[in-house]
C-alpha cells in the first residue's frame, strides 16, 4: 500500500510544543503559569523576554572553568569511548549506509547550541558545551570519569539524582525573573555569551543563560530542561544500545560531550531512549569534520538526532520525575491507548504520544491533516512545510493517519523536499514518519 510525499516550503508553521510541556507538568506555579499563558509573545513586545534579554545586565557570577577542567581528561575520555572491534566493524557498515546530506548554515551565530556557544567561547565554562556545574558535581562527574578509564565498576544519570535528591527538585514551582526579585529560589534567566544553564534545584537564585543566537523556543525548552534536572539523553547509561560515537570525528576538545553518566544520580524510569529527545544533540554535534560524530544503531533516524521538540518521552519523563503521575487514581481516571497517562491536572483525560488525540488518545489530533487510506498504486500527496530559512515562534503540527487493510503493509516515498535548510533535528521544517510499535517514541524524519 503506497503514497509519495510531496513536500514544499511556505509560511505555515509548526505547534509550539513548548507550550505542551508547560500546560502539562505540574511542577506549579510561578514560572509554567504565567510563562505559558503568554508563551506566544514570549519574544516580542516591550515586556518580552527578547526585549529583557537585550537590556539585561553581564553576567557578575564567573563560572568555574568547567569546560577546560575535562580538555585536560581528554585522553582518559577517550578510553572510556574506545569501541570494540565488533562495535567498530558495525559503526563502519551503518557509515558507509548513511545517505550524503549537506548540511546547510542559516543563522550567523549558528543552527545549534554547539555552534552558537563554540563561537563566542562560552564553552572553557561549560560540561557537554551548555551545563553549568558545581564545584561539587564537576569533582563528581571528574571522578566517574577517572573510574571508567581505571576499568572500576560504575553504579548509571539522566534525570539528576544524586545525594541532594529530592532538594534538586523545584517540589514548589519555578519561579523566574529578569529583574530584582524577592523570590528565595528561583530561576534568572539573564543574557550573557552563549545558551547555558545549571541542573536542577541549586537552592536561592541560578543563572540561565540565553545570549545571542539562543532565542529560539527549542533552545530556551532545552536549557529550562536542564534547569529542571536533566542531563543530555545521549548521556544516558544505555545510550550504547542505541548509538555509536564515532570519536574518529569528534573534535579532540568536545570529547566531554559523549561522557556516559552513572546510576548513582540518573533514573530514566524504565522508559525508552528516545532519539528525538530535546535533550539530545544533533547527529554531526562536536563534529571536526563535518561527518557524523553520533550514528544510531537504527540509521533512519539520522535526521531526528536534535529534534527541536519537547518530546513525549520528555514529558512523561519529567512528570514522573516530579511525582505528577501520582496525582491520578488509576481506578479513577481515564484509561490512555498507546502510551498515554492521565493529565495531572485533569485526570479524566489523557496526555498523549505525538500525532494522537482525544481524550485518550485514540483519534487523530485537531487540525491540520486527514485519514487517508493507502491503495496498491502511489498515490501522491502534497503539503507544505516550514518558512524557509526563518526562525518561526509559533509552530503547528498537521497530523496524517495512513491506513491500509490487515496483513498489508505501507509505502511511504518522499519524492521532493525544499532545500537549503538540512540542519540536525530539521528545526525549520520536516516530515516525521512515525513506525515503532511503541508510538511514544519519536519517528524517523
Amino acid at each position: 500500500m503506497r503514497y509519495n510525499f510531496e513536500k514544499e516550503r511556505c509560511s505555515q508553521s509548526m505547534r509550539l510544543l513548548f507550550l505542551t510541556l508547560l500546560l502539562i507538568s505540574c511542577v506549579g506555579a510561578g514560572f509554567f503559569g504565567d510563562l505559558a499563558t503568554n508563551v506566544k509573545n514570549v519574544f516580542t513586545g516591550e515586556q518580552s523576554l527578547g526585549a529583557k534579554l537585550k537590556n539585561a545586565t553581564v553576567n557578575a557570577f564567573r563560572k568555574l572553568k568547567i569546560g577546560e577542567r575535562f580538555k585536560g581528561m581528554g585522553s582518559k575520555i577517550l578510553k572510556t569511548l574506545k569501541l570494540t572491534p565488533q562495535m567498530m566493524k558495525s559503526l563502519k557498515e551503518r557509515l558507509s549506509k548513511l545517505r550524503p546530506i549537506k548540511h546547510d548554515h542559516i543563522k550567523k551565530e549558528g543552527d545549534s547550541i554547539n555552534e552558537i556557544n563554540a563561537k563566542v567561547n562560552a564553552t572553557e565554562h561549560l560540561f557537554q558545551s551548555d551545563i553549568a556545574l558545581t564545584k561539587q558535581q564537576a569533582d563528581m562527574i571528574a571522578k566517574e570519569i577517572e573510574e571508567e578509564a581505571a576499568g572500576v565498576p560504575r553504579a548509571k544519570r539522566q534525570a539528576f539524582k544524586d545525594k541532594n535528591y529530592p532538594r534538586t527538585l523545584w517540589s514548589a514551582g519555578v519561579n523566574y525573573f529578569f529583574d530584582k526579585s524577592a523570590t528565595e529560589d528561583a530561576i534568572r534567566v539573564f543574557k550573557e555569551e552563549g545558551c547555558w544553564s545549571f541542573v536542577g534545584r541549586l537552592g536561592g537564585k541560578q543563572d540561565l543563560s540565553l545570549g545571542e543566537g539562543c532565542e529560539s523556543i527549542g533552545t530556551a525548552a532545552h536549557e529550562l530542561g536542564h534547569a529542571l534536572g536533566f542531563f543530555h539523553t545521549m548521556s544516558r547509561h544505555d545510550r550504547n544500545d542505541y548509538i555509536t560515537v564515532a570519536t574518529q570525528n569528534v573534535k579532540p576538545d568536545w570529547l566531554d560531550q559523549f561522557t556516559l553518566e552513572t546510576t548513582s544520580t540518573n533514573d530514566n524510569y524504565g522508559m525508552p531512549y528516545d532519539y528525538g529527545s530535546i535533550m539530545h544533540y544533533g547527529g554531526t554535534s562536536a563534529s571536526a569534520n563535518k561527518k557524523p560524530t553520533m550514528v544510531p544503531f537504527d540509521t533512519n533516524y539520522q535526521e531526528t538526532l536534535g529534534s527541536p521538540f519537547i518530546s513525549f518521552i520528555d514529558l512523561s519523563m519529567l512528570n514522573h520525575h516530579y511525582g505528577c503521575k501520582s496525582k491520578c487514581d488509576p481506578k479513577k481516571s481515564a484509561q490512555c491507548s498507546v502510551g498515554g497517562f492521565p493529565h495531572p491536572r485533569d485526570c479524566s483525560r489523557c496526555v498523549c504520544p505525538g500525532g494522537y488525540g482525544g481524550k485518550r488518545c485514540t483519534e487523530r489530533p485537531a487540525g491540520c491533516g486527514k485519514i487517508l487510506q493507502a491503495s496498491a498504486e502511489f498515490e501522491t500527496l502534497k503539503d507544505v512545510v516550514g518558512k524557509g530559512g526563518d526562525v518561526v515562534e509559533d509552530f503547528e503540527m498537521c497530523n496524517y493517519w495512513i491506513q491500509s487493510p490487515p496483513g498489508t503493509q505501507i509505502e511511504v516515498k518522499i519524492v521532493s523536499f525544499p532545500r537549503g535548510i538540512a540542519i540536525d533535528g530539521c528545526p525549520y521544517a520536516g516530515v516525521e514518519i512515525k513506525t515503532n510499535k511503541d508510538q511514544t517514541l519519536t519517528g524517523y524524519r
